[in-house]
């Protein structure tokens, strides 16, 4: 099933750095169907804990997500508040939360078939 957005491919992923086809370089990233932006956690209050908060996602589906990728950063040390988790399952969204690597690639992988919006933190 082809889609006339399609979520942007993340071309490379390293500490500190995520390349997006047809965009800058990020830091952190947020890529939703027809684009991608800078994540800035300052804007909704993210820290590493309690983690991805559901104004952070809010945006994604605003853009026509129906499929959720959420990385925890290269170790692992991004956290997903409780009430994100809640308010994706609510709205039916398949939800998966992956260190950054294993999120890209799923990412990579369902971007092709599927409206797919996902929350990319490149270090810890």
């Amino acid at each position: 099933m082809k889609h006339k957005l399609h979520s942007p491919r993340i071309t490379h992923i390293s500490w500190g750095s995520m390349k997006v086809e047809g965009q800058k370089d990020f830091k952190d990233a947020k890529l939703f169907p027809g684009g991608a932006r800078e994540w800035d956690w300052v804007e909704t209050g993210t820290s590493h804990s309690p983690g991805i908060q559901s104004a952070d996602v809010e945006e994604l589906l605003e853009h026509g997500a129906r499929v959720v990728v959420l990385s925890q950063g290269m170790l692992g040390r991004l956290q997903v508040c409780d009430e994100t988790i809640e308010m994706l399952t609510e709205k039916n969204i398949p939800t998966h939360i992956l260190e950054t690597k294993k999120a890209v690639k799923l990412y990579n992988n369902l971007r092709k078939n599927e409206l797919v919006g996902g929350l990319f933190h490149t270090t810890c």
